[in-house]
């Protein structure tokens, strides 16, 4: 290992080259993503450095004080196999041991080399993409009422709504996550669809990404109730979003992708969720949409 290779935690002037990693290796970020990864855990996004160059890095975030995720590993290609990548990896699973459980999105060709790890596989993610024309028929409009359902947008939005419902799917509250992931002003859209006594059913966020050529569209999170409140939500956020439009499904939600082939998307890539530990024991049922593959 060089004596000028180190680890250190992430600063603002780090987030371009970060993202920049990112979208050259093909992940598709959203625009201001690495910066909602470093406000979920602030000491859980560091990155690898040489000569002081930024060459790498890694997530490993603690949602509570039993559940981590480890994504954004990426070390730029001209630097690899010389031992970076892996110090990285074994500074993270350093910092997330005192841990119960830790998950991860695995490639297909690194499946074996985590599973040495400890890390075991439990569902297949899979990316779809749909090629959009900004139209979409069958949809309501914002602040309209069909069927005793109001779909909301953006400002008509308030937190708690969505908190509140959040609540019910996940082990701990997340509100900061929420509050970042969801109402920024970095090209998103956010949808959320209530009933008729004001509680929320579903929602959804659309936001702009970095293709390796171009700019593109990625959905996430779209959580809803059933198949066909995440049916309405889906085509809502397709509305007036022409071009390139990917999302990841979980594979314990086989709803999803059976919405998505309905809906005319087409399977890109897969990746194989892992755990070390043991696995949460979260419904995913209701979950059409995962908000990235980098934090789970």
């Amino acid at each position: 290992m060089d004596r000028d290779f180190n680890i250190r935690t992430i600063q603002n002037n780090d987030i371009l080259k970060i993202t920049e990693l990112a979208k050259e290796e093909g992940f598709a970020p959203g625009i201001g993503d690495v910066n909602i990864y470093r406000n979920t855990d602030r000491q859980g996004l560091w990155v690898a450095c040489l000569n002081d160059s930024l060459i790498g890095s890694i997530v490993g975030v603690k949602y509570n004080s039993f559940y981590g995720f480890i994504g954004l590993f990426i070390v730029d290609k001209q630097f690899r196999g010389r031992g970076f990548g892996l110090a990285l990896w074994k500074h993270v699973l350093l910092k997330l041991s005192n841990l119960d459980c830790i998950g991860l999105e695995a490639a297909p060709d690194r499946i074996d080399d985590y599973s040495s790890w400890g890390f075991q596989p439990s569902s297949r993610t899979t990316r779809w993409e749909y090629i959009g024309d900004g139209k979409q028929s069958g949809i309501l409009h914002s602040s309209t009422n069909t069927k005793g359902l109001i779909l909301l947008q953006d400002s008509e939005i308030t937190e708690d709504v969505i908190q509140n419902y959040d609540m019910n799917k996940e082990p701990t509250p997340r509100p900061h996550f929420l509050s970042d992931w969801l109402f920024n002003n970095n090209s998103s859209k956010v949808l959320a669809l209530t009933n008729s006594q004001g509680s929320c059913v579903g929602f959804g966020r659309i936001r702009k990404c970095l293709l390796k050529k171009g700019i593109g569209w990625r959905i996430g999170p779209l959580i809803a109730d059933t198949p066909e409140l995440a049916s309405i939500l889906l085509k809502s956020l397709l509305l007036r979003h022409p071009g390139v439009i990917l999302i990841d499904t979980p594979g314990l939600n086989p709803l999803a992708d059976n919405l998505m082939k309905e809906l005319g998307f087409k399977s890109l890539s897969h990746t194989m969720r892992m755990y070390k530990g043991t696995q949460p024991s979260v419904s995913m049922k209701e979950i059409y949409g995962l908000a990235c593959l980098e934090l789970g």
